[in-house]
């Protein structure tokens, strides 16, 4: 089978390989074939194409176009379908079939080993019950925690951190102005605007940060943290640095004698740059620069 796969001189890999855009292991191990690629998407295509094409027996470069295109189908149906079946469990509706579609992706994402798409309808549910013990509408709350990490899975295809992404592609499809903003602004990219967008931060760290939700080695990010307050301590004018949000933001306390306004942004730039050059990381890292000046004096 693994010589029926691999082809004359390795064109039916190659072949595989140009058609998915994922790498080919056969060798590793006697019974196994390891599809390997950083877009969960593309491996799943190549994993059912790979089914498909050992259950036929015939693997040759047609065939293996074929069975590319068909699963590319079959995936979009299945993400379809995931993606109805959950918001008939959350009770809610009115979603266009691309949002089901990218609510389906989420399915193939993980985040630190914690599945996007459970993450999102446990949030969902989280919104849900903080806003009906506030009186609040408890279907406009689950609709916000289910699509809040929705652009999880469209950061292979376009640039930009997951809340911008997701809040375009809602605000694109004609969705409640609040929900758009609780999703821009549930990592404070952007200035939360209702109280929806503040209950979707929490319910996002309560998901995120229980016991055994993710699994990240602690002495690795605690490493991960020190280094970045590190870099923004060495710089000269610094007062002290903070790593918050998981890893996700760095606030620079400056001196305002030392740095000025202009000084500010010209360090946040530099910051940012070494952050990029000497860290490996998931997702992106906000670096905040924080520089006030106060002038005391009492009247007696």
């Amino acid at each position: 089978i693994k010589g029926r796969i691999i082809g004359r001189d390795g064109r039916n890999v190659r072949t595989i390989e140009a058609a998915t855009g994922v790498t080919l292991l056969v060798d590793g191990m006697p019974d196994s074939v390891v599809v390997s690629c950083f877009n969960p998407i593309r491996r799943e295509i190549a994993r059912q194409a790979l089914v498909s094409l050992i259950a036929d027996g015939r693997i040759h470069p047609a065939s293996i176009e074929t069975a590319v295109a068909k699963a590319k189908e079959n995936l979009e149906e299945t993400m379809f379908q995931v993606g109805k079946e959950t918001a008939y469990q959350l009770k809610l509706e009115g979603f266009p079939r691309e949002i089901l579609i990218a609510i389906g992706r989420l399915q193939f994402r993980l985040s630190f080993s914690q599945n996007v798409l459970e993450h999102s309808i446990e949030v969902a549910r989280l919104m849900g019950s903080m806003a009906d013990e506030l009186k609040l509408d408890g279907q406009l709350a689950r609709r916000i925690g289910l699509l809040h990490d929705i652009g999880k899975g469209l950061t292979d295809e376009v640039e930009g951190g997951h809340a911008k992404i997701g809040a375009d592609l809602l605000s694109k499809y004609g969705e409640d102005p609040i929900l758009i903003n609780a999703v821009a602004s549930h990592h404070e990219e952007v200035e939360p605007n209702s109280v929806y967008a503040v209950l979707c931060s929490a319910a996002d760290a309560i998901s995120s940060a229980r016991p055994g939700a993710r699994n990240e080695s602690t002495e690795l990010y605690y490493e991960r943290i020190e280094r970045l307050e590190e870099i923004a301590k060495s710089r000269q004018g610094v007062n002290t640095a903070f790593a918050i949000q998981a890893g996700h933001e760095l606030r620079v306390v400056i001196d305002p004698d030392v740095l000025s306004d202009n000084d500010a942004m010209i360090l946040a730039h530099d910051i940012s740059s070494d952050i990029e050059a000497n860290l490996k990381y998931p997702g992106q890292i906000r670096v905040v620069i924080i520089r006030e000046k106060r002038c005391i004096e009492y009247a007696r």
